[in-house]
């Protein structure tokens, strides 16, 4: 067994003489399993099986009886949540916590070029290789496709939801509100918070309180911080959903902001500048400029160029340090 949850058990097992993780959904007989729990193994399933990224947990197979079974590859790292906690109280260098983020914003790019909302993005649901170089998506089962239609709210993880996926004043079971893409925008903001600080999102308080703290716009400190990646956790969080820059963006960020360190600038990168400054970087010129690249790369599955990646790869060195060097 690799990891237990409220619905499901994970197992390292083997297929066809190799390695793979088995998520067997509880209880062990699908006969038992209620008719909600058996929709949300289906749309796993179905999402799973149509999405192929390096970014995102290679799909292997599922089964449906005697038990409801999901076979993916193995991911010997662990969850980034595990990372983490285990190198507490210290922070990962800047380099891997950025590197690490790309791989999120590449997979997350992917995923809403192909119109799919993640909606339950958190560190527990991000795997690692073992050598901790990689990082993948997985858990698909909130995963649903994007509709201008109203939505499920209270989708997703309290501490890593968006503002618009709840409200201050209680809300009947099942009901439904119109929000978009952007919500994984936000909780990617929490995440690459934790990269950079290792602490936990509103340590210290319960769901309620998380909830209400997040629909009043208060939002996790900044202090240690590195200044020229505080203004992108800043545009991700926003409150008004329309500020929050897309993936395509993020990513182009990240690229150059990877590429400035190893050449040992400390110059903010110039797309930063052009993109986040603006209200709402849909708006901006080169924001469409932006959106008109991402069209045509999503088609080749867009990652950064091999060169930069071995140019990076040179100059990368693990290591970790308090945040306060950060």
């Amino acid at each position: 067994m690799i990891s237990e949850g409220p619905y499901s058990v994970v197992y390292e097992g083997s297929y066809k003489f190799k390695p793979v993780a088995i998520k067997v959904i509880q209880p062990d007989k699908t006969s038992a399993v209620s008719p909600e729990r058996k929709q949300k193994f289906e749309r796993e399933v179905a999402m799973l099986s149509r999405v192929t990224h390096d970014n995102i947990v290679k799909f292997i197979g599922a089964f449906l009886e005697p038990t409801m079974m999901i076979v993916t590859e193995l991911m010997r790292g662990g969850t980034l949540q595990k990372y983490l906690w285990s190198i507490r109280p210290n922070s990962p260098h800047l380099k891997i916590s950025i590197t690490l983020a790309l791989g999120i914003s590449q997979a997350m790019e992917y995923l809403h070029a192909n119109s799919i909302l993640h909606r339950d993005l958190k560190p527990s649901n991000l795997l690692l290789t073992e050598d901790k170089k990689k990082i993948k998506l997985a858990d698909f089962g909130l995963a649903r496709e994007e509709t201008m239609a109203e939505m499920t709210t209270e989708a997703g993880t309290y501490r890593w939801m968006a503002p618009e996926l709840f409200s201050v004043d209680p809300l009947k079971l099942g009901v439904k509100k119109r929000y978009n893409r952007k919500v994984d925008v936000y909780s990617f903001s929490m995440v690459l918070w934790e990269l950079l600080t290792n602490s936990t999102p509103f340590k210290g308080r319960n769901n309620v309180m998380v909830a209400y703290a997040a629909a009043m716009n208060l939002r996790p400190s900044m202090d240690n911080i590195p200044k020229d990646i505080a203004p992108l956790l800043e545009s991700c969080w926003a409150e008004d959903p329309a500020d929050r820059p897309e993936f395509v963006q993020i990513t182009d960020f990240l690229v150059t902001f990877l590429r400035n360190i190893c050449s040992t600038q400390t110059k903010p990168p110039k797309l930063f500048e052009i993109v986040f400054k603006s209200k709402s970087a849909a708006d901006s010129p080169s924001a469409d400029h932006l959106m008109n690249k991402s069209q045509e790369k999503d088609k080749k599955s867009r990652s950064p160029s091999r060169c930069f990646l071995s140019c990076f790869d040179d100059c990368f060195s693990y290591g970790f340090r308090d945040t306060s060097e950060v």
